[in-house]
C-alpha cells in the first residue's frame, strides 16, 4: 500500500489525500443504519485491512489533517516509502522522521543504486561505519573527476573506496552513471588498461552487430573525429564481439578484421544517413557493394540486415 501510494502523481496523490481525509472524518462520528456500514467496508476495500484501521484510530478527532505520519506506520513500511526518495528528499525527510530519515539501510541504497561497484562495498565494514557519509564521499569524489579524472580516481583511492588497480576502476566506471563521459573519454584515452578490463565487463553474446556497437558506444563513447583513438576502441570491440559469438563466427566466417570493417562501415553509413549535410544518401545496394569488397566472405544478405538496422534505428555512436 505505501509503494503505491508513493509512486501516484502529485495530483492524484492530492485527490487520494482528501479522500483520507474524509474517511477520517466519517470515522469519528457514529455511522447508523446500513449506508454507514456500507461505507465503512467500501473504505476498507480501498485502502486494507491494516492501514484503514491505522487511519481510524489516528482519525479520533476532526481537526487533524493531511497525510499520515510515518512514524506511525510499521518500520518496515516507512522505510520502503522512503527509499524511493533520493539524496536530498532524503536528507529533507530526516529533518522530520529523525530516526527514518539517517536509516543506513536507506543511504546503503542510495550508494549501490549510484554507484554500482566499489572497490569498499567487498570489505568487512568497521563498527560504526556510515553510508550517509560515504554518499557524500562519493558525490564530492565524483564531481571532481568532472573536473579532473585522474584527481577524480586520486580522491576514491585516498578515501578507501577504490583499490588502485586496472579492473575495479573499470567496473566503477562501467557501473556508474555519474561521471561525466567526455572526461570519461579523456580519462580512458590515457589509461588504455582501464580500457582493456572495461571492454571485457561487455557482454555482446546474441546480439546483433548494430545493437552491440551500440551498446559499447553508451559506455564507452567514441570520439568526435576519427583518429588512431576511434581505430582502438572499433579494435577492441571486434575482438571482444567475437570472442561473446563464437556461434556466430563459425556461421557466417566472421573474423577479427571482418568485424572491423562491417564497424567502420556502419559508422560511415550512420553518419551518412543522419546527416542533413549529405543529400544523395547510400543505398542498400551501395552499401552491399562497398562493404562486399572489403569483406569478401560476408552474405550479402547479412550485410543488407546490418543496413536495414541503420535505416530503421539510426546511429550507432550516436
Amino acid at each position: 500500500m505505501g509503494q503505491a501510494l508513493w509512486r501516484l502523481p502529485p495530483r492524484q496523490q492530492q485527490h487520494l489525500q482528501e479522500e483520507l481525509v474524509d474517511c477520517l472524518a466519517e470515522s469519528g462520528q457514529p455511522k447508523q443504519g446500513c449506508d454507514g456500514c456500507s461505507r465503512r467496508r467500501t473504505h476498507q476495500h480501498c485502502y486494507s485491512t491494516d492501514v484503514y484501521h491505522l487511519l481510524k484510530t489516528r482519525g479520533a478527532g476532526k481537526e487533524q489533517h493531511g497525510f499520515i505520519d510515518l512514524q506511525m506506520l510499521p518500520p518496515e513500511l516507512g522505510i520502503t516509502i522512503l527509499s524511493y526518495l533520493n539524496a536530498t528528499d532524503l536528507c529533507l525527510a530526516g529533518c522530520v522522521w529523525q530516526d527514518l530519515g539517517n536509516d543506513e539501510y536507506l543511504w546503503q541504497g542510495l550508494c549501490k543504486s549510484t554507484w554500482g561497484h566499489c572497490s569498499i562495498y567487498m570489505r568487512r565494514l568497521p563498527v560504526g561505519f556510515s553510508f550517509r557519509k560515504l554518499y557524500l564521499q562519493l558525490d564530492e569524489g565524483s564531481l571532481t573527476f568532472n573536473a579532473n579524472p585522474q584527481e577524480g580516481i586520486s580522491y576514491f583511492m585516498t578515501k578507501g573506496i577504490l583499490v588502485d588497480h586496472p579492473g575495479e576502476v573499470a567496473k566503477f566506471i562501467f557501473y556508474t552513471r555519474r561521471l561525466n563521459w567526455k572526461m570519461l573519454r579523456i580519462y580512458l584515452d590515457e589509461r588504455r588498461d582501464v580500457l582493456d578490463e572495461l571492454v571485457k565487463l561487455h557482454n555482446f553474446s546474441n546480439q546483433f552487430l548494430p545493437n552491440a556497437l551500440r551498446d559499447f558506444f553508451r559506455h564507452i563513447h567514441a570520439p568526435e573525429e576519427r583518429g588512431e583513438y576511434l581505430e582502438t576502441l572499433i579494435t577492441k570491440f571486434s575482438h571482444r564481439f567475437i570472442t561473446c559469438n563464437p556461434d556466430l563466427v563459425r556461421e557466417l566466417g566472421l573474423s577479427p578484421d571482418a568485424v572491423y570493417v562491417l564497424c567502420y562501415s556502419l559508422i560511415l553509413l550512420s553518419i551518412d544517413l543522419s546527416s542533413p549535410h549529405v543529400k544523395n544518401k547510400m543505398s542498400k545496394r551501395e552499401f552491399i557493394r562497398n562493404t562486399r569488397r572489403a569483406a569478401h566472405n560476408i552474405s550479402d544478405d547479412f550485410v543488407g540486415h546490418l543496413y536495414d538496422n541503420i535505416y530503421l534505428i539510426g546511429h550507432v555512436a550516436a
